[in-house]
């Protein structure tokens, strides 16, 4: 998924990386590249303080998970054969044998069942293991979400791959002053369909996703393995498809802002970012659920085994750290926190104090077959020609 953060706000890390601490190379230091926006400058400041030695921290925001998960596969690379032979095996640094020099990554859930097949990451520790002293902190459903077998697929007998620190989930934008004039509001899929918004619906641009929602309106399931035995499907989504007036994963907020389309269906990540800045936009999270998605710490291969590392990701599990990357990310936590709806700034508090009965309802995007995959992909662009 090419989920990005977008118009991000200035509460949280700039562009340009971020350090804390000086000192000479014999520093203690800890390296991490991050999903720009994922992490508040605050916390890392407050990170720093509550360390016992003197350490050297790098935090590097990166725009896209997309090319974090690239920078993994860059690491592993290994050089070509020829590359091997003669004078050139003795030239320092040479391109394509980069090698991984960061602590810890942000990396999707959504991409993480093929970071452990490409064994791009290592785990972080056995499943019933003890170094990270928050993770009985942790619901079982984040447990069992990111302890996966070697192959990257669901195991409660696997090892932990990923430590989540931030959620969120796909949902519905739409323009408020449209929709008044329509004399209805969008709260669930089954709106995508109703009279008055013929080409003015933009959807993301990923199989998962629209299938999926399609799927949830049917009753089913984001993780369907065979397509073939849903009736109606594919009737559905053709219908759907009438609506739609484009498909993106990147620049679907900028058309509705403009009033170009009057709905769309984008992450929390993006649509939280810029509610509070045009009065015109409201949202919902579907309520027959949604497909919900995760920031992960994950620790690239061939890395050692940092105590700091692991003290970094207890401390995003602490109730008042979460708190701090929840509100100030807008996004929720995987750790319980006291947030109450005065934390947060109007329209943001009923679509972050999640609803019990959707969250019950709404799914990860789990690891499919290849074959089911094909499926998904291929009914994809069978319906938008």
């Amino acid at each position: 998924m090419d989920r990005r953060s977008f118009l991000l706000s200035t509460s949280t890390l700039a562009l340009s990386q971020l350090l804390f601490g000086c000192g000479g190379n014999n520093q203690t230091q800890l390296k991490i590249q991050l999903l720009k926006g994922s992490i508040p400058g605050q916390v890392v400041n407050q990170f720093h303080k509550s360390l016992q030695q003197q350490v050297q921290l790098k935090f590097a925001p990166v725009e896209q998970i997309q090319d974090l998960f690239q920078e993994l596969q860059n690491w592993q690379q290994k050089p070509k054969a020829a590359d091997e032979q003669g004078w050139s095996r003795f030239i320092p640094f040479r391109q394509g044998q980069k090698a991984a020099d960061v602590d810890l990554v942000t990396l999707g859930d959504y991409w993480l069942k093929a970071a452990i097949e490409q064994k791009l990451i290592q785990p972080l520790q056995e499943a019933q293991g003890n170094q990270l002293k928050q993770w009985s902190a942790l619901d079982e459903k984040w447990k069992k979400l990111v302890t996966r077998n070697d192959q990257g697929n669901l195991d409660t007998q696997g090892k932990v791959w990923g430590a989540p620190y931030r959620w969120g989930s796909t949902m519905i934008v739409y323009n408020r002053d449209k929709f008044r004039e329509l004399g209805w509001t969008p709260t669930d899929w089954s709106d995508l369909w109703r009279d008055g918004v013929q080409q003015r619906i933009s959807l993301l641009n990923q199989p998962r996703e629209v299938i999926g929602l399609v799927l949830k309106k049917l009753g089913k399931s984001y993780n369907t393995e065979n397509l073939d035995q849903v009736p109606d499907l594919e009737k559905e989504l053709r219908t759907l498809n009438q609506q739609v007036k484009f498909y993106s994963s990147n620049n679907y907020l900028e058309p509705l802002i403009m009033g170009d389309t009057w709905l769309a269906v984008g992450w929390s990540s993006d649509v939280l970012s810029v509610l509070g800045r045009y009065a015109q936009l409201g949202a919902a999270i579907p309520q027959s659920g949604t497909a919900i998605w995760a920031d992960l710490w994950v620790r690239p291969a061939g890395i050692a085994n940092s105590t700091l590392s692991d003290q970094w990701i207890d401390f995003c599990w602490q109730p008042s750290t979460a708190k701090q990357i929840s509100v100030l990310t807008k996004s929720n936590s995987p750790i319980s926190t006291n947030i109450v709806v005065s934390d947060l700034q109007e329209p943001l508090g009923s679509l972050l104090q999640s609803d019990r009965k959707i969250l019950d309802k709404s799914e990860f995007l789990l690891p499919l077959p290849p074959s089911t995959i094909k499926q998904y992909e291929s009914l994809f662009a069978k319906i938008k020609v």
